[in-house]
């Protein structure tokens, strides 16, 4: 399977959803890309998982209003973005 062929399957778009289950869906797939990368996530890279019409920095503000108070959170590093343990947490 080619790389056009894989991107015809995962779908970006959703446009059958409502708008608002689309950025829910948008945001775990930008946490769960940051969550899966060893490497910070630049904002091209971040566009691949949910398209380039949307706001990345508009659904990281979101996902780290999220985690707020929680023992994870999202950090600008490197000139990308990484998913790690807040640093209250750190051994």
């Amino acid at each position: 399977m080619g790389a056009s062929e894989r991107d015809v399957l995962f779908v970006r778009e959703l446009v059958d959803l409502p708008l608002a289950l689309r950025w829910c869906e948008w945001m775990l797939r930008v946490k769960a890309a940051m969550f899966t990368s060893a490497e910070p996530l630049i904002l091209e890279t971040l566009a691949r998982v949910v398209g380039t019409d949307r706001s990345i920095d508009l659904l990281i503000d979101d996902l780290q209003a999220e985690l707020h108070d929680r023992p994870c959170e999202i950090v600008a590093v490197a000139g990308g973005w990484q998913h790690r343990s807040h640093s209250a947490y750190d051994p």
